[in-house]
């Protein structure tokens, strides 16, 4: 593969980090290996290839690359986040004890909550903004800590390094999910973190049109157990899933600047907008971790949630509904800005009673901010409050 300086950007590690031309054709781009199997040399002997669920070129380039952002040793990629996370779940046995943080991703709750109990795994859900209640609720069988930070959609961060502290002494792991700040803003892995995941549906791949997860480790003994269990349980992205992912990681650099720069101006406007009422984005200098998100982090992203009006379910819908420019749509971090009802759409799994005691109102939005020209971002926004 290409040999990069060790001092290179991540601007540089996203095009050429883990790459190399074609050796066959010399082609610039990872050529997309669609195949299920390969031909054996002889009894015993082939090319290191057997099975496309074992081994895939184009998967392989992708993994190199994840893993040179993160600047990890290791990458693993699953066909959908959730992927990922079950995939995790597998390295645990019955018994064990997961402490997780409490406004995490809805599908991430369901699946530990409705799939992963029945088969005897203990969850506990904290407010992962405090570390003392992490560590609070550690037990005897606590294995792993899983955390968002930040989370969705309620913009909390966790210190990540302060976590490690309290979880490494105990032999429990610590899993960050990276996914909204991506390496280009944050490195669990150099906060001490032993995983750090993305859904790299949203912004690693950045265009809306692929599904995938990914994990990223330096333990080696930890990489061989997942390594096992990605080939054993199946959940591998096809080769032009991998293909299009790595398409998308080139530009992630000077994307992901422009999501910052753009969700910095509408956090600004949200902020003094007089129909608007709280906003959660860790780049305003009154969100309470602030400091926090500055010192853990070189940036503050793309994503912004904000209550509307009197924070109802009818004054959500009224400004939901009144979008022109922004898409009412499920997921984020891809180049068109999106707007999402989380109480009815990404969170529909978490008991209202919970998102309630978050401070999750009903009428929430969550904003994904593309990388559109910001005046006519704005121009939307403040139209769509306007019906208010």
């Amino acid at each position: 593969m290409t040999q990069l300086d060790p001092k290179a950007g991540l601007g540089t590690i996203a095009i050429h980090g883990g790459q190399v031309p074609d050796p066959t054709t010399g082609a610039v781009m990872t050529p997309i290996y669609q195949t299920s199997t390969y031909a054996q040399e002889a009894l015993g002997k082939n090319k290191g290839y057997e099975y496309a669920r074992t081994h895939n070129a184009t998967r392989a380039a992708l993994e190199r690359n994840l893993a040179a952002l993160e600047g990890a040793k290791h990458g693993l990629s699953y066909s959908s986040g959730l992927a990922a996370t079950n995939t995790l779940m597998q390295t645990l046995s019955a018994g064990d004890h997961v402490v997780c943080g409490q406004n995490t991703y809805g599908g991430t709750y369901r699946l530990f909550d409705k799939v992963w109990r029945r088969h005897g795994l203990e969850f506990t859900f904290v407010d992962a903004a405090s570390v003392e209640s992490i560590a609070a609720a550690f037990t005897p069988a606590t294995r792993m800590v899983f955390v968002e930070t930040p989370t969705n959609p309620l913009m909390q961060l966790t210190d990540i390094a302060a976590v490690v502290a309290v979880a490494r002494p105990r032999g429990i792991k610590v899993v960050v999910d990276n996914t909204f700040m991506t390496p280009y803003f944050q490195r669990p892995l150099a906060l001490g973190a032993d995983a750090s995941f993305h859904s790299v549906t949203k912004y690693l791949n950045g265009h809306s049109d692929m599904v995938g997860g990914a994990l990223l480790v330096n333990d080696d003994g930890l990489h061989e157990q997942l390594r096992f269990l990605q080939n054993a349980s199946g959940a591998v992205p096809g080769p032009m899933d991998c293909f299009l992912a790595l398409r998308g990681t080139k530009t992630l650099a000077v994307r992901m600047e422009r999501h910052d720069r753009n969700a910095r101006e509408l956090a600004a406007v949200l902020a003094k907008h007089p129909k608007a009422g709280k906003v959660f984005y860790p780049g305003l200098s009154d969100h309470p971790q602030h400091e926090l998100a500055k010192r853990q982090a070189s940036g503050f992203g793309g994503m912004i949630s904000f209550v509307p009006g009197d924070g109802s379910l009818e004054a959500g819908r009224i400004v939901f509904d009144r979008f022109r420019l922004f898409t009412r749509a499920e997921s984020l971090g891809g180049v068109e800005s999106l707007v999402c009802h989380p109480a009815s759409m990404t969170h529909a799994s978490v008991p209202r009673e919970r998102r309630l005691a978050m401070g999750f109102a009903d009428g929430l939005l969550r904003l994904s901010v593309g990388i559109e020209d910001v005046a006519d971002l704005r121009d939307d926004l403040e139209q769509a409050l306007g019906a208010v």
